[in-house]
């Protein structure tokens, strides 16, 4: 079969730099790919112009049809998407093959497994569900770099100005093939992952109503495990809904009620893993980093005796780590910054308060099956109760409040915020920290403070967020 997207070229503009340059405007892909309102920010027409811009820049270097593995979440825009999208790589001559709803990590190691040029997720994760999202994964199974990105928008600009781009005709025309199997594929991975079994373990599972709602019942009853499921009846519009990693309290109350040893909950792509201990206690990413950690150094398996968070560490886990002989790496806020760190130092877990866990020895992204797995694993051959896991970190007290703002462009440089942030760390010294940063996929400024004090946090975070609401709202 001739491949029809060699050597395609933009017509009017020799590279995305030169494109780059040229536009005065935001950029298309913000840190977990295009993410807006479906069909009122994030329209199908999108869609269908990434799907195409997707398959003439992976194309190039194909010979054939370039493969392009598409899943997605259960929001209900997500079919609309998906055929979009499909339409766009048919349209450039592409094969799109089909996974359905699947987490967002399968579509990485699928990537990987059959070879494809690219992968897309079609979710927008923890977000409500009239959000959606469009991310990429490399073939390599890592999400694509900025540069990558960088190609793929300078295309997408070309197509919503001047389609001019070759369209393949008769048998090169692109083709779809709806694959069931997929999924069984990537739980028969993830089941490889773990050398455990968790006969008279009984653990309440908080699907999100999303893409692991199929998935892990299955992967831990397989595994031994006794399962009462929550939130695992998808309708379109119930995904993270008061449920999820990001909504614990439903999972809380099911743990103490049905007498539980532990509780796992994921967002609604299942890139994320948090948990709950026996008495209801929440296991975020800092204690489950910890505790893995404390298992691999352990074992001598954990190189360096590092581990890689981000600034939004607790404090805490800066001192759990430490008194257990160990040292952190720190980077900004962001997986895709982890793993940049671990890839180039040669760590071997990392992580985010959020639940964004890498375990670089079985995945090149966060993947919250794996995760799940690696904690049971680590509560297992302690042969402790998942609350004294727990104890192994004190989490200092931590105040979050988003900020919505018309506008994230210009805040570092405000003189009214800095001034509060200045005022906010003087006030708070060595017992505690401020930070503040843009959200990278929301219109959101995010204030964080941490310290000793609930109250005098509660009031040092609240009067930052107002001055960044009257300056940026």
């Amino acid at each position: 079969m001739c491949n029809t997207n060699k050597d395609i070229k933009p017509l009017r503009r020799e590279n995305a730099s030169e494109y780059q340059g040229e536009r005065n405007m935001a950029r298309l892909f913000g840190t977990d790919g295009v993410r807006g309102e479906a069909n009122v920010t994030l329209l199908p027409e999108m869609a269908y112009r990434l799907g195409r811009a997707a398959t003439i820049y992976f194309g190039k270097e194909s010979e054939g049809q370039p493969l392009i593995i598409i899943g997605r979440d259960t929001r209900i825009s997500g079919e609309m998407f998906e055929s979009a999208l499909t339409a766009g790589i048919c349209s450039a001559g592409g094969r799109a093959m089909l996974a359905g709803i699947i987490p967002t990590p399968a579509i990485a190691y699928l990537a990987r497994k059959h070879k494809a040029k690219a992968g897309i997720v079609i979710s927008a994760s923890h977000n409500p569900f009239h959000d959606n999202g469009i991310k990429f994964f490399g073939g390599d199974g890592y999400k694509l770099p900025d540069s990558v990105e960088d190609e793929l928008e300078a295309i997408v600009h070309q197509l919503e100005t001047d389609d001019n781009y070759p369209r393949p005709t008769a048998e090169h025309i692109g083709h779809i093939e709806y694959r069931t199997d997929l999924l069984n594929q990537y739980m028969e991975f993830v089941i490889s992952t773990c050398k455990e079994r968790f006969e008279g373990v009984k653990v309440v599972l908080d699907c999100a109503n999303g893409a692991a709602y199929e998935a892990m019942p299955k992967i831990l009853r397989h595994l031994g495990a006794t399962v009462k499921v929550i939130h695992a009846l998808p309708n379109g519009t119930n995904i993270n809904d008061g449920c999820g990693s990001t909504h614990l309290e439903s999972l809380q109350k099911a743990v103490l009620e049905n007498g539980a040893d532990f509780g796992i909950a994921h967002d609604g792509d299942a890139d994320r893993c948090l948990c709950v201990d026996e008495k209801g206690q929440i296991i975020d990413g800092d204690h489950i980093l910890v505790m893995c950690a404390m298992d691999m150094m352990k074992d001598g398996k954990l190189p360096y005796n590092t581990v890689v968070t981000t600034v939004m560490a607790n404090i805490g886990f800066h001192q759990a780590i430490k008194k257990a002989g160990g040292r952190a790496e720190i980077t900004k806020v962001g997986d895709r910054y982890v793993l940049e760190n671990m890839l180039k130092n040669g760590y071997k877990i990392g992580g985010e308060q959020s639940g964004h866990i890498i375990f670089t020895d079985f995945s090149t992204t966060g993947d919250g099956l794996i995760t799940a797995l690696q904690v049971l694993s680590s509560l297992k051959r302690s042969g402790r109760k998942a609350s004294d896991l727990t104890a192994l970190m004190t989490t200092y007290p931590q105040l979050l409040v988003n900020v919505k703002v018309a506008t994230k462009e210009g805040w570092e440089t405000n003189e009214a915020i800095k001034k509060a942030i200045a005022a906010g760390d003087e006030e708070l010294g060595e017992n505690g920290r401020i930070l503040v940063r843009p959200s990278g996929t929301e219109p959101l400024i995010r204030v964080m403070a941490e310290g000793p004090d609930q109250e005098q946090l509660d009031r040092i975070c609240h009067a930052i967020a107002d001055i960044v609401k009257k300056e940026q709202g």
